[in-house]
């Protein structure tokens, strides 16, 4: 199977539209359709359904799209590798994030670090633990950065300064928006809206597993300002960290749990990981901006 052809089926998958990929690859037709139908033999599947003016990926199609952009991802990655080598003070690092405003931490020390090495370059990928983590695990990250502690037997790591704070968003007009800060109580027959990593997590620690079965989570989302927007326009109440969301703009709120609820991010990389120079230099200058024992 030739990375070349995985990458054609790639681009036939995302554009629906043969003509629209081999454009977009600066290909034939012809050529195009020549490399799909080997990938198909090899694989002895049928990858597309073709429609009359778009192409249709069928359930093997769907699975080898996943599988092939994590294999391209590596083999791009592992290039890079290889040419930065021998670059010192220039190269490629892949980080995966969670959504939290301590990211602002990484963000100046990524800031000052591409002032000292010009030829750095990062690659930012945004999700919850266990979609980071995936590619943290198949290489395709050299860190992430997780709201949760991450395995010990996995993984080295270390904690970032300061700790996430959880409340309620919820709008201006509403009548919590009065109060100093929301209990386990007022949440009670609310709709709400939280991720489903913090149902599992946080709030199963912060409230008995009775209570958490009684509250309504009308809705589940990764990306808090998706959340947010829900809430502007009535259908519920979102569960998130401090900061996260500009709620002045919206016209919302945002209110503190009580008892107080936190999360601690930490920065986390493979157990005996071989870094390029330049991710061992961006290890080895995050720890040293943060004071951290490298031991």
């Amino acid at each position: 199977m030739e990375l070349r052809n995985l990458r054609y089926f790639v681009a036939v998958a995302r554009e629906e539209n043969m003509t629209k990929a081999a454009n977009q690859l600066h290909v034939t037709q012809p050529t195009l359709s020549k490399a799909l139908k080997k990938l198909e033999s090899e694989l002895g599947k049928k990858l597309f359904i073709r429609h009359a003016f778009r192409i249709e990926l069928t359930d093997e199609g769907i699975l080898l799209q996943k599988r092939a952009q994590d294999l391209l991802a590596m083999a791009d990655k592992i290039e890079q590798e290889f040419q930065g080598i021998n670059e010192v003070t220039g190269g490629d690092v892949y980080l995966g994030m969670a959504e939290s405003y301590q990211v602002r931490y990484l963000a100046r020390f990524i800031k000052d670090f591409r002032q000292k090495y010009p030829d750095f370059r990062y690659h930012i990928l945004s999700g919850d633990t266990n979609q980071v983590n995936e590619k943290l695990d198949k290489g395709i990250l050299d860190f992430t950065v997780l709201a949760e502690k991450p395995d010990e037997l996995k993984y080295d790591y270390f904690a970032l300064p300061q700790e996430d704070r959880w409340g309620l968003v919820l709008p201006q007009s509403d009548r919590l928006a009065q109060k100093e800060y929301i209990t386990y109580d007022d949440l009670k027959n609310l709709p709400l809206f939280v991720s489903n990593q913090a149902i599992k997590n946080d709030f199963a620690n912060w409230c008995s597993e009775k209570q958490l079965a009684e509250l309504n989570f009308e809705g589940t989302f990764q990306l808090s300002y998706n959340g947010s927007i829900f809430v502007k326009e009535g259908l519920g109440y979102l569960l998130t960290f401090e900061h996260l969301i500009a709620t002045t703009e919206l016209g919302l709120v945002f209110k503190p749990l009580v008892p107080k609820l936190t999360t601690t991010l930490y920065v986390a990389w493979r157990k005996h990981q071989t870094f390029t120079p330049i991710a061992k230099r961006f290890l080895e200058e995050m720890q040293a901006a943060w004071q951290v024992d490298p031991s």
